[in-house]
């Protein structure tokens, strides 16, 4: 379990970015898989799920799960439609007693709290979503909610630098949409770069204006406490676990 400095201050704010551990999952899925779209034990899944909700203090009905899809797409949940299935790739609210949740094994969990307004989030910034605006998609949303903020926000456990191995293509992307963004990128052998992502999702908040923080863990080399989609490649696994990090307002 990993915990925002800043976040932790707010008393009627509880978050936590989980671990792999401390779970009911077996196998590549050890321990805390929280991914329904994985091909574990839905059983397990399950168990995992409430066991969440309970450190949270919520019922496992309004612990709320996305059917992420590395869109740039934003809800806000309100009382009336959070037992929906939600397709979106970052969710805000300002409901009480209800658990924001995003799943991950590599991209980019990000838990947002505006604290002059009572508003809190949570996005899922994998590079697809975030070249395509998600996090300033989710910004203006809270905006729209109430143009006086002062938001916050702690960038989880995600893939580093150093791991994060791209082509020249994935790299020509980038430059083309700007030239600017050559910064996030360093040389790996003639046809390859690494790619820093972390970096990439931080200077977007920062350019919005939002006071972030940092959990600066590298999910694809610390394989007892992250599940890694890169590193389960790698190993040549059929399928992988996913972390769940949430936020809930009191």
């Amino acid at each position: 379990m990993f915990f925002s400095r800043k976040l932790k201050k707010f008393k009627n704010v509880k978050h936590c970015f989980f671990s792999r551990k401390n779970g009911f999952s077996k196998g590549i899925y050890k321990s805390l898989n929280c991914g329904k779209g994985s091909k574990d034990n839905m059983k397990n899944i399950q168990r995992n799920l409430n066991l969440v909700a309970k450190k949270m203090n919520v019922s496992s009905t309004k612990l709320i799960l996305m059917h992420q899809t590395h869109s740039n797409k934003v809800i806000e949940i309100k009382k009336n439609n959070y037992k929906k299935k939600i397709y979106a790739d970052a969710i805000i609210t300002k409901v009480r007693g209800i658990s924001l949740s995003v799943l991950t094994a590599d991209c980019v969990p990000i838990i947002l709290f505006d604290a002059k307004n009572g508003i809190i989030g949570c996005i899922h910034a994998g590079w697809k979503g975030a070249f395509n605006d998600i996090i300033k998609n989710t910004i203006k949303k809270i905006k729209k909610l109430n143009s006086k903020n002062r938001i916050y926000a702690c960038i989880g456990p995600c893939i580093d630098k150093k791991s994060y191995e791209v082509d020249l293509a994935f790299y020509k992307k980038f430059i083309k949409k700007s030239h600017l963004n050559k910064k996030y990128f360093s040389k790996k052998g003639e046809l390859k770069k690494l790619f820093n992502l972390r970096k990439f999702v931080t200077d977007k908040l920062i350019k919005l204006n939002v006071i972030v923080d940092q959990i600066d863990k590298d999910t694809f080399s610390d394989k007892s406490n992250f599940f890694s989609f890169r590193r389960s490649r790698k190993l040549l696994q059929k399928d992988y676990g996913r972390c769940i990090s949430t936020v809930s307002l009191f």
